[in-house]
């Protein structure tokens, strides 16, 4: 498999499930200023959607969206839980948190305050009224839960996971919801997490 990322974005989700299942890829970073790959090749040609995550099979098939990357990954190692098995009802409640991170925590808030076209009274809509709202219903949902889904880490965990570490550059003190900040603490000592997380961030820094 080849995965094209770009270092500590929501492609970071699926280099930690990649870790988790012990799965092997190559990895591609992505310029997405200019929409290129490290190697000199034009992404549009890979991605015509011009975003990040995207992953080549070893059939050759592309696939995109981050949701749908993620349950690639997962049900290519069943064993590892990191989805439900297809069909039950427990895979459709992960398919409902990975919209939702999808949507209304990566789309609605953090794309809105990361986007340097976004006017300074959207970003602080984002910030200020939209990001507690969401915070306050994933806080009541994680109290007393160490997963988002069943008793098993999952690929919405990491994805949110990656989600909640752009809480500070963003301007969101997630100390306002206890059950997030331990929630957060401990998704990141898991050994993949760490591990995936420290190694985009080197990245991230020597850019």
């Amino acid at each position: 498999m080849d995965l094209f990322f770009a270092p500590m974005s929501c492609s970071l989700a699926t280099r930690i499930a990649l870790y988790e299942s012990g799965q092997d890829a190559d990895f591609h970073r992505v310029a997405l200023a200019d929409k290129t790959v490290e190697d000199g090749r034009d992404y549009w040609t890979i991605n015509p959607k011009g975003q990040v995550p995207a992953l080549i099979t070893d059939d050759g098939i592309v696939i995109t969206e981050g949701p749908a990357v993620l349950q690639y990954v997962a049900d290519r190692a069943p064993e590892t839980r990191l989805a439900p098995a297809a069909g039950t009802t427990a895979r459709y409640e992960l398919q409902t948190w990975l919209n939702y991170i999808s949507s209304e925590i990566h789309k609605y808030i953090y794309f809105t305050i990361f986007n340097p076209e976004s006017p300074e009274e959207a970003r602080r809509y984002a910030r200020e009224v939209a990001a507690p709202k969401r915070y306050e219903f994933l806080a009541r949902h994680l109290a007393g839960r160490d997963f988002l889904v069943g008793e098993d880490f999952t690929v919405a965990d990491a994805y949110l996971t990656v989600t909640l570490n752009w809480a500070q550059p963003g301007g969101i003190d997630l100390s306002r919801w206890p059950a997030l900040t331990d929630y957060h603490r401990r998704m990141a000592a898991r050994p993949a997490v760490a591990r995936a997380i420290s190694e985009e961030a080197k990245l991230r820094e020597a850019s």
